[in-house]
């Protein structure tokens, strides 16, 4: 294959622009895929990618096109749009040497937008503006367009105006595919090397590695070595994607597609490694030196996850591994609770993430685990002081939204770094800590901008946070999985509600149930379930006042008994709500 006929690229966008529809035309309009084969973004191969409408896992695909008697071959990765995957997008960047930018004409740009474009712009890469959904009768061209020049500096005549849909100009954009972006870089005279972008697991036949051909070529058969992990392989297989694997001889400088190694740890074909042939290796081993790589994503949010009965721990437990098998960037332990038993603590790049997570235990391996509150990972320094990590938050609203969205950062001891105005929208730029994100700020953020505004978040570094642990207690038993690190000047609202919320959830009983909420031993808040009063005096058809009163002293005491002896059993019902959605 011809270096200078090959265009690597992706597609960039907010999440519901359009990214996998302009996919799917372009697997038609080439013959990639025959029109009566292709269903609704056929790229997202993942059922709950097709069921949510966003992409979620990168869908690599080869494909050819003809032009001015030439035959270009158009390397496509579609990547997903929503901030909680936005590490796939860095990875497919990586690999390519230009983006399509996509927006919607009648949401105009979002925050992803910016993000995506920032990323794109970063990696040096050549960028197409490209405005969709031109076909729909709210479709607000003039504007987008204006919006692309002022925020980031595009001209008029740069801009294209597709459907996806329609297939509108869709060929128009294909051309300038090829017109527009530069061919990959590289030289097929040095030792092979080439980067991992993705990589997946097959149970029969190993790990999966999805690779740009830098320099050199992979051979079927080769012997080759991973440079970061040092770990030796045979490429039984290479080939690739149409999207579906396609085995072929070699692999050539600037293509891209996949190695089949035969390794069984996806955790030892890391994304960002490099891979060299080891006779180059061993014999210009000066001159092999490994690629700028991308680091694995570290989880940031946390979910305690426990199965609905004992029964299912076991099955639980192989459930999880299987999918940590094709999710190299989940981090998973064993956790115990006093109230659920035994389970994982299991370690996400964002709530959506851990949403998914669930979804596919519960379609592919009919499990339907209790996930707890989600926590972030804080550290502990010297002295014993917490830290947790900040973010940078970008808003993108509408004018109007403005103040609401300040209100609620604020309420998020959210710090106001930034706010710019372009015509009818603003960016507000936030720096804030990562907890308040994952305590329902995006859903508050839609709620109030009616669904307008979208956010973007980077994660930066640790400060030093004003934390204790407010303990919740019940006839003096804490109740662990209620028990949270939470905001000294927030501590005494939220034992309040917790033990408020505990009381009408909590089912009566014989005895008494006194719920408790203390920080360092201090009761900052506290509610009383009272007892069920079993009428002891109701068989009795006569007798003086005496024996009444010992019948009643005897059931108070019996009751004293059980308060302090009785387990303390809450019902799984009344733990959900508040586990599950946090404060």
């Amino acid at each position: 294959m011809e270096q200078k006929l090959i265009r690597n690229f992706a597609i960039i966008a907010h999440i519901d622009h359009g990214k996998s529809t302009l996919a799917d035309r372009l697997l038609e309009i080439t013959k990639t895929i025959a029109k009566d084969k292709i269903k609704e973004q056929f790229l997202d191969q993942s059922p709950i990618s097709r069921e949510r409408g966003i992409t979620i896992k990168l869908a690599p695909v080869k494909m050819h096109y003809e032009k001015n008697g030439l035959s270009y071959v158009l390397n496509l990765i579609d990547t997903p749009g929503h901030i909680d995957f936005s590490y796939e997008v860095s990875r497919t960047l990586a690999a390519c040497e230009g983006a399509v930018l996509l927006v919607d004409a009648t949401q105009g740009i979002q925050a992803q937008t910016v993000a995506h474009f920032r990323v794109a712009q970063k990696e040096g890469l050549a960028i197409i503006p490209v405005i969709n959904k031109i076909d729909l009768p709210t479709a607000r061209k003039e504007e987008t367009a204006r919006d692309l020049e002022e925020l980031f500096g595009f001209k008029k005549e740069e801009i294209y105006y597709i459907s996806a849909k329609t297939g509108e100009n869709v060929e128009e954009l294909l051309s300038a595919i090829i017109e527009k972006l530069p061919p990959p870089k590289g030289s097929p005279d040095l030792p092979l090397r080439a980067l991992i972008f993705d990589a997946e697991y097959d149970e029969h036949r190993g790990v999966v590695a999805f690779i740009k051909v830098v320099d050199g070529k992979l051979e079927r058969h080769e012997k080759i070595e991973f440079l970061q992990s040092s770990v030796k392989a045979d490429a039984s297989e290479v080939g690739f994607f149409s999207p579906f694997l396609v085995s072929k001889d070699n692999l050539t400088t600037g293509e891209i597609g996949y190695v089949i190694t035969g390794i069984k740890d996806i955790r030892l074909a890391r994304v960002g490694d490099t891979i060299t042939e080891i006779s180059n290796f061993k014999s210009q081993m000066a001159n092999v030196k490994a690629l700028p790589g991308y680091e694995t994503p570290k989880p940031m949010v946390f979910f305690g996850v426990y199965p609905k009965s004992t029964n299912e721990l076991v099955r639980l437990k192989e459930a999880i591994s299987k999918l940590s098998l094709n999710d190299a960037s989940l981090s998973i332990a064993t956790e115990y609770s006093v109230f659920l038993g035994s389970g994982f603590r299991v370690g996400f790049l964002g709530l959506l993430h851990a949403e998914i997570f669930k979804e596919r235990l519960k379609q592919e391996e009919n499990i339907d685990p209790i996930l707890t509150m989600p926590h972030v990972l804080y550290e502990e320094r010297q002295n014993s002081k917490i830290f947790e990590p900040y973010m940078i938050l970008t808003v993108f609203t509408p004018v109007k939204f403005v103040g609401a969205i300040i209100t609620i950062a604020q309420k998020k001891k959210g710090n106001l770094l930034d706010m710019t105005y372009h015509k009818d929208n603003a960016i507000l730029k936030y720096e804030m800590p990562f907890s308040c994100f994952i305590r329902n700020l995006s859903s508050e953020i839609k709620t109030v901008s009616s669904g307008f505004a979208s956010i973007d978040y980077e994660l930066t570094d640790y400060k030093e946070a004003d934390l204790v642990n407010l303990e919740i207690l019940i006839n003096d038993t804490e109740i662990d999985v209620l028990s949270e690190l939470v905001y000294a000047d927030e501590a005494q609202f939220l034992a309040r509600e917790k033990t408020e919320k505990l009381k009408d959830l909590i089912p009566r009983k014989q005895i008494k149930q006194v719920i408790q909420a203390k920080v360092d031993g201090k009761i900052l808040a506290r509610s009383e379930i009272p007892a069920f009063r079993k009428d002891v005096l109701a068989k009795m058809s006569g007798g003086d006042r005496t024996r009444k009163d010992k019948l009643l002293e005897a059931q108070k005491k019996g009751k004293n008994k059980m308060f302090t002896t009785s387990k303390i059993d809450i019902p799984q019902e009344a733990l959900l709500p508040l586990i599950s959605k946090g404060n």
